[in-house]
């Protein structure tokens, strides 16, 4: 089997956008509905100034809409474009993916979530 050129293009400007850091957090945050500037600062946990690049950087590859709102005041809310959305089910089953076979380096090996110890007998929630 022969690799195929067009896929690894496409791959490499895919992971180019979202495998820089922060970008997949700040696109799985939207996808339940439009958040402002600081609801999605503490959703992602980035610094203001990466926070403001990483969304310019979304805006312009026209994955995420920023929406001004009208004042008083005047708000800034953000959300995903319809080619943002379109990745929703991609980083559904990337964020079971790392579930599944990426340890949490918060958690302990056999404990789930809330420290809890399991007994091995089903997976955890």
């Amino acid at each position: 089997m022969t690799a195929d050129p067009e896929r690894a293009g496409a791959l490499a400007r895919a992971f180019g956008l979202l495998g820089k850091r922060w970008n997949g957090v700040i696109l799985g945050s939207l996808v339940d509905g439009p958040l402002g500037y600081t609801a999605l600062r503490r959703a992602v946990g980035a610094s203001d100034s990466v926070l403001a690049g990483r969304l310019a950087e979304l805006t312009a590859a026209g994955v995420v809409d920023r929406i001004v709102e009208p004042g008083p005041p005047i708000t800034v809310r953000y959300s995903l474009t319809e080619s943002g959305q379109a990745l929703a089910p991609g980083l559904h089953e990337l964020s079971r993916w790392a579930q599944r076979h990426l340890p949490d380096p918060g958690r302990t090996p056999g404990t789930e979530p809330g420290g809890k110890v399991s007994d091995g007998s089903r997976p955890s929630p």
